[in-house]
């Protein structure tokens, strides 16, 4: 499906439940990834899509792996500089949470375009452990010197979501 028109045809309508997005992850200007995704909410502020593991193969960072039959449910806000992506592994228990600083999130028509920022943070399903990722391709991305106000706003994005994971959890912020 895609996104639908308003009745006057002139203005798009958010997605409904259900509607299917592709998501375009972009890193350093080039897209990482496109991938289908179903809707799951639009709020106006926060995007909920659901998808399986996109990418070909298995991927083993050692905390966790991604494999075919994992499901993702990610979180894109408009207004925020983050993403949180719940993983389910394929009997549906719970892997954990793998969170991308991103710009916030622009949606096109039918396209969710993310802008990935190099950060990351992951969680584990029962919060014991708060990994911070990729801060060394951060600072070898050049953001800081090409745009400070960007990089100092995915410092403090990763920052809020580490001290939610630690404290209260994420499920707060997705609830």
């Amino acid at each position: 499906m895609s996104a639908r028109s308003s009745d006057s045809g002139a203005t798009p309508l958010p997605p409904a439940s259900g509607d299917t997005l592709t998501v375009a992850l972009v890193k350093a200007g080039r897209t990482k990834i496109r991938y289908p995704a179903e809707t799951v909410l639009d709020d106006g502020s926060r995007i909920t899509v659901r998808a399986p593991w996109a990418a070909p193969g298995v991927r083993d960072f050692g905390f966790v792996r991604f494999e075919p039959g994992d499901v993702f449910t990610e979180h894109y806000w408009r207004d925020r500089w983050f993403a949180v992506k719940e993983v389910r592994a394929g009997d549906g228990g719970l892997k954990g949470w793998y969170c991308d600083i991103t710009r916030p999130a622009v949606l096109r028509g039918s396209e969710l375009l993310v802008e990935d920022l190099d950060l990351d943070l992951w969680v584990s399903a029962d919060g014991s452990s708060v990994l911070r990722l990729d801060e060394d391709e951060f600072a070898e991305s050049g953001l800081a010197e090409r745009d400070p106000e960007a990089a100092g706003a995915a410092v403090r994005a990763l920052d809020e979501l580490e001290r939610l994971a630690r404290t209260e959890g994420l499920a707060g912020l997705l609830g």
